[in-house]
């Protein structure tokens, strides 16, 4: 098997599944006072002065949450009283599932900065939502210039830094930032929030006061563990850039990349074959033994038209996408294993 859907899970680390199965054997409650309680306390923290120092946080202001999209609602939920949501076109479905004004994008898929600088200008007080680097096709948005307009109109910033979190260096400038730990290759179940001093968000889930009352219930030591250790391996790896690159070049004709004229992560690309859907790609990829996905992990396994490829204006090709994502442990002949079964699968459906 030829495992490319990093951007759904990546491959887990080893040194960070040791980290969770040894923080599954430690028997107390963080919360508690006991030596088993402060024991389990020290796992935890630990962790998460390792998150906080791997993203640019402040440990006292990292709040551990159990994923991606719960830190994402408690940015927007607990940080927007008062304020209208405003949140790019291309967002992943835990930001567009709350209400917002969309900010549109460009057509290579960057965020249009004269619209939202528009949409600021309107006087009243914004959280502005934006993702560093989006999930189905790797683009980039301007994060320092959205600061910027952000810092000038008293805006509050959210960044979704779930996808770019360890593979590129994301620019200061947000008030709050989401990432999630199985993206970094550790077990499922944990992320974060990460929070400008200062900031106190409302909490959505509520209990028995943990996390400093910003998000109630027992924290989920293991995965929380496997993520702090995680977060300190996940660094940006030009081999897989190359390999990326390796990739787009050796397309047949008629194949095209979503965005490819814009800054992208390293390890995405957003591959459209016209006249031919994704689910019929998906299924004879996967028999020939190459994981791959056509867009969000987070839609229910459906495989449908993608919002953010709509966004950028590329009608038809919105349903023949598929997203081929790298883990960071691709083998060096991920280009050419690949190459091999998206020429056949192509060949046989262009008959």
């Amino acid at each position: 098997m030829l495992y490319l859907d990093a951007n759904a899970t990546e491959s887990p680390r080893p040194a960070a599944l040791d980290a969770a199965l040894a923080a599954m054997r430690v028997a107390g409650n963080p919360s508690s006072i006991h030596a088993a309680g402060r024991a389990a306390r020290r796992v935890l923290e630990d962790a998460r002065e390792a998150i906080a120092r791997a993203f640019g946080g402040i440990p006292a202001d990292t709040v551990l949450t159990a994923g991606g999209t719960e830190a994402d609602t408690l940015a927007l939920r607990g940080l927007s009283a008062g304020r209208r949501i405003l949140a790019g076109a291309t967002e992943h479905p835990a930001i567009r599932a709350i209400p917002h004004t969309e900010i549109p994008v460009q057509p290579d898929g960057t965020l249009d900065l004269a619209a939202l600088e528009a949409l600021l200008a309107e006087g009243e007080p914004a959280l502005v939502a934006v993702m560093a680097a989006n999930n189905e096709t790797g683009v980039l948005h301007p994060l320092e210039q959205v600061a910027a307009l952000c810092r000038a109109h008293g805006a509050l910033l959210h960044v979704d830094a779930v996808q770019a979190a360890g593979r590129i260096a994301i620019p200061p400038g947000w008030d709050s930032l989401a990432i999630s730990g199985h993206k970094l290759g550790a077990p499922m179940g944990a992320g974060a929030l990460l929070l400008r001093p200062g900031l106190h968000p409302q909490a959505i889930i509520t209990g028995g006061g943990q996390e400093r009352g910003r998000r109630g219930g027992t924290e989920p030591l293991p995965a929380i563990a496997g993520m702090g250790v995680a977060a300190g391996l996940a660094v940006p790896d030009p081999r897989i850039a190359a390999l990326r690159d390796a990739i787009e070049a050796g397309l047949p004709e008629g194949a095209l990349v979503a965005g490819q004229a814009a800054p992208r992560l390293p390890n995405t690309s957003c591959v459209i074959l016209p006249g031919v859907s994704a689910e019929r790609q998906l299924l004879l990829l996967d028999q020939a033994g190459v994981c791959v996905s056509s867009g969000s992990a987070c839609s229910s396994g459906k495989v449908s038209r993608s919002h953010v490829l709509l966004a950028m204006g590329l009608g038809e090709g919105a349903g023949q996408a598929i997203r081929v994502s790298l883990p960071w442990d691709a083998p060096e002949d991920t280009a050419e294993r690949f190459l091999a079964a998206y020429r056949a699968m192509a060949q046989r459906l262009r008959r």
